[in-house]
């Protein structure tokens, strides 16, 4: 089932009810849900290396605190924080380091390739 956008998110404690939690695509909905954003969202931090990774960890341990709590909506929230890429939030590093794999693959191998081909690979 898709993430429903059309839900009263200022007015739902996703805590209370998570039944009415959606789990979306990609990062859909991350700064919506409601009372863990307000958990999460201080600990996002990425401007150095070393305060990202002070970021993951603090992110992490509030995983863990939500999984000691069966909190499935906490941990996918959780989640969804730690695997959203900062330089383009519409793309998981997941996804782009896919792309970047078969950047990598196509020049390496030396293949040359029509537009359409490339686009359906970068894409």
């Amino acid at each position: 089932m898709a993430f429903d956008y059309s839900l009263d998110f200022e007015h739902i404690d996703f805590r209370k009810h998570p039944e009415k939690y959606r789990v979306g695509k990609g990062e859909q909905g991350v700064l919506l849900v409601e009372p863990y954003k307000s958990e999460i969202l201080p600990h996002w931090r990425f401007r150095t290396p070393e305060i990202a990774e002070e970021s993951a960890d603090a992110i992490y341990q509030l995983f863990l605190t939500y999984k000691e709590k069966s909190d499935f909506v906490g941990m996918d929230m959780a989640r969804n924080f730690s695997k959203w890429d900062t330089r383009d939030p519409g793309a998981t590093r997941t996804t782009k380091a896919e792309r970047n794999t078969a950047k990598t693959e196509s020049v390496m191998n030396g293949k040359l390739m029509n537009k359409k081909q490339n686009r359906r690979l970068f894409l």
